[in-house]
C-alpha cells in the first residue's frame, strides 16, 4: 500500500519503519462477549466457526479470532450475544476503572455505531444513566438498534449536536468523546482513509475536535471526567489537542498506568502528557489514542 509521503514524514522517527511495515499486514479481528459464562462464549465461537486466538488483555470477556467470519450471517450477533469491536478501542475500560466507582450520569457524545456505548452500558455500575448520542439521524437509528440488541437498562439514544447538549441543563459525571478524525489508525483496514488523508484534513479535524470539546464542556460537572479519543497518530489531533484542553479549559490529564506488558506507547511528543497510543506494531489492534482528563472543581 502506498502511503502519502506527508503522512510518513509526521510519524515519529523511532516508530516509523516498524509502524509502516505493520500497516501492510492483515488487521486483527476481535469481539466482546455480552455474557460471562464460558459455555455461552464457546457457543458464540462455534456459531462463528472460529477459534479464540488470545484474549484482549485490557478488557475482560473479549478475544481475538483466528479469522474474520461473515458476522452478518450469524444470528447470535443479531441477538446481541457479542459485539464486533476493535481491541484497541476497548481500552476505554481502563479509563472507566480510574474514574467510576458508583452510579454516574454518562454521555457518549459521538456514539454510532455503538462499540463504546455497549461497552459503557456493560461496565457502568447499576443505577447509572447513559446517554448515547449521534448527530447524524441515520447513524443514530443504527446506534439505537445496537443498544436495543445489547439489552442493558438505563440507556437513552439521542440525536443532537454537541452545542445543543452543552447549552441544555443536562450535566454529566462522565463524557466520552471519540472524536471524528483523519483516520490514520484505520489505514490498513480502510483504503478510502488513505486516499482522503492530507495535512489540510488533519488541520480541519483538529480544529473540529476542539470545537466539539468546547461546545460540550459546559455539560461536564465540576470534578467530572472527559475521555478524549481518536484513531490517529498525529500530534495535532492527539497531544496538541489534549494540551489545548488543559491550557484553555483547565483540565488535568490523569495517568492510567497501563500494564507495561501491553506495550502501549505514551506521548509521542516532547510534552510528557499521560496519554495512550496504540500502534499496530506494538499492540494487537488498530491505531488508537486515548487520554482521560478531569474538569477542575
Amino acid at each position: 500500500m502506498a502511503f502519502p509521503q506527508e503522512f510518513i514524514n509526521i510519524l515519529p522517527a523511532a516508530e516509523r519503519d516498524a509502524l509502516l511495515a505493520a500497516l501492510e499486514t492483515e488487521p486483527e479481528v476481535s469481539i466482546r462477549f455480552n455474557c460471562k459464562s464460558a459455555d455461552a462464549q464457546n457457543l458464540v465461537l462455534e456459531s462463528l466457526e472460529c477459534r479464540a486466538d488470545g484474549r484482549v488483555q485490557w478488557m475482560d470477556g473479549a478475544v481475538y479470532l483466528d479469522h474474520r467470519p461473515q458476522f452478518t450471517m450469524d444470528p447470535l450477533l443479531h441477538q446481541g450475544c457479542y459485539y464486533v469491536q476493535e481491541a484497541s478501542s476497548m481500552f476505554l475500560a481502563q479509563a472507566l476503572k480510574k474514574c467510576v466507582s458508583g452510579p454516574v450520569r454518562a454521555l457518549d457524545l459521538c456514539a454510532a455505531p455503538g462499540g463504546k456505548s455497549t461497552l459503557l452500558a456493560q461496565l457502568l455500575p447499576e443505577g447509572s444513566l447513559l446517554i448515547s448520542n449521534e448527530i447524524q439521524r441515520g447513524r443514530a437509528q443504527i446506534l439505537a438498534e445496537n443498544m436495543v440488541k445489547w439489552g442493558r437498562p438505563g440507556v437513552v439514544v439521542t440525536c443532537n449536536t454537541p452545542k445543543q447538549i452543552g447549552e441544555s441543563s443536562l450535566m454529566f459525571d462522565l463524557i466520552a468523546v471519540d472524536a471524528p478524525c483523519s483516520g490514520e489508525g484505520m489505514f490498513r483496514k480502510d483504503e478510502v482513509a488513505v486516499r482522503d488523508w492530507s495535512l489540510k484534513n488533519v488541520e480541519m479535524c483538529a480544529a473540529r475536535q476542539r470545537e466539539i470539546i468546547e461546545d460540550i464542556w459546559p455539560a461536564l460537572k465540576a470534578g467530572g471526567y472527559l475521555i478524549y479519543s481518536t484513531c490517529t497518530f498525529n500530534r495535532q489531533e492527539d497531544e496538541d489537542n489534549v494540551r489545548w484542553i488543559m491550557d484553555k479549559l483547565g483540565a488535568q490529564a490523569i495517568d492510567l498506568d497501563p500494564d507495561p506488558k501491553w506495550n502501549i506507547a505514551g506521548s509521542l511528543t516532547d510534552d510528557n502528557i499521560p496519554v495512550s497510543h496504540f500502534m499496530q506494531h506494538r499492540t494487537r489492534g488498530e491505531g488508537f489514542f486515548l487520554c482521560l482528563l478531569r474538569k477542575p472543581e
